[in-house]
């Protein structure tokens, strides 16, 4: 009869666990009793290994059926149980978003490793804000800004070495970048000291750069900003950042998009609202109005009775999606203006027509006045 432990027991999950809860589980362990963080301890270490096992079996259907069916007899030979650490790491390595060698080295996320020869650093990104105005958002536009940052040195055309020499090979690492180092029972990988992760040195530096193979510069980029675009929203211009070192990639331009407000307009996702006053008459009678849109003057007919806070849509009239996906409408809030001035010639025709309201009252008011006097009858 087989020692080992229930694999359900040791990730600490039900047999009827779910995929995401055994993976959870095993993470935990694994960082937990990682050796990393354990140096000299062989009970976590057989506790690692013994996690790593029991992941192995769990986290595969066909294995996991087998053992349950039959127990560990089901699944010997394929559980992984006589594994290395480094079979570990990269047969389990899903779980932590890359190798465990990554999330516990620095080597992860950066993407920045060149593996052998090097490594390839990347340029530093730049960061900048652009005020645009709220009609700019809704066509696009280009907008140019001057930037100080870090070019390629022309002297040594960013080698950083002195014109006439070149740079060594790092002498610690081979030209690896990284080294290797021993920790109990497994091996660690981290970026070699002396070169930095370069694999390579400089003897004779270049007196422009000082060896560093970048030179600061004052210049000028345009930066399109696509129509549709939101307040806040972040583009990226690509390799505008600062130049890499060794001629590496250069970073990127992060620019925050502010879009200012606007004395008529208010956005609403891809939808433009605005209001537009009109004269009682004007509501009454029905007429054709000037309204403002996203492209200049527009005509909108308005129909007769129309009531104050009544809405329009103008279809295909708003922001286009800044993805594509269509264009918004505008919304046009009818906003009726009392007059707080009259003519008598105005003042006499409106006592006139009030005179004639008791007689032609209103679907509307006629409501309202019925439920006015049932409130007024009752006990």
């Amino acid at each position: 009869m087989s020692g080992k432990r229930d694999y359900y027991d040791v990730l600490g999950v039900s047999k009827g666990a779910a995929d995401d809860e055994i993976k959870k589980s095993y993470r935990k362990l694994a960082l937990k009793y990682h050796p990393d963080r354990n140096p000299d301890n062989k009970e976590a270490e057989d506790k690692f290994k013994e996690a790593a096992e029991a992941y192995g079996v769990l986290s595969d259907d066909q294995k996991k059926a087998q053992y349950d069916r039959f127990g560990h007899e089901g699944v010997r030979g394929a559980a992984g149980g006589g594994a290395s650490m480094e079979d570990i790491f990269s047969n389990f390595g899903d779980v932590f978003g890359g190798s465990i060698f990554d999330d516990f080295f620095g080597g992860g996320g950066g993407g920045g490793r060149g593996g052998r020869g090097g490594r390839q650093q990347k340029g530093a990104s730049l960061r900048c804000q652009l005020s645009i105005t709220f009609l700019e958002s809704a066509t696009g536009c280009t907008k140019t800004i001057e930037l100080n940052r870090h070019i390629s040195c022309q002297t040594c055309s960013g080698s950083g070495a002195k014109p006439g020499t070149s740079p060594v090979t790092c002498p610690y690492c081979q030209g690896q970048g990284e080294i290797t180092q021993s920790q109990g029972f497994f091996s660690v990988r981290q970026t070699c000291p002396k070169c930095q992760g370069q694999g390579k040195m400089i003897e004779t530096p270049c007196v422009t750069c000082s060896g560093k193979g970048l030179t600061p510069k004052k210049g000028k980029v345009e930066v399109r900003i696509p129509s549709g675009v939101e307040d806040g929203t972040r583009l990226r211009v690509q390799g505008e950042g600062e130049a890499a070192p060794h001629g590496g990639v250069s970073g990127d331009l992060m620019c925050y998009i502010q879009v200012q407000n606007h004395a008529l307009f208010e956005r609403d996702a891809d939808n433009v609202f605005c209001q537009v006053p009109v004269t009682f008459t004007q509501a009454a009678l029905g007429a054709e109005i000037t309204i403002p849109t996203l492209k200049g003057k527009s005509t909108m007919n308005i129909p007769s009775g129309t009531q104050s806070s009544q809405i329009f849509r103008l279809r295909g009239q708003g922001f286009p999606n800044v993805h594509g996906q269509g264009t918004g409408d505008q919304l046009v809030e009818i906003v009726i203006e009392v007059p707080k001035k009259l003519t008598e010639k105005q003042e006499t025709l409106l006592r006139e027509y009030a005179e004639t309201e008791h007689k032609a009252v209103g679907p509307k008011r006629q409501g309202w006045l019925d439920k006015l006097k049932d409130f007024f009858t009752e006990e």
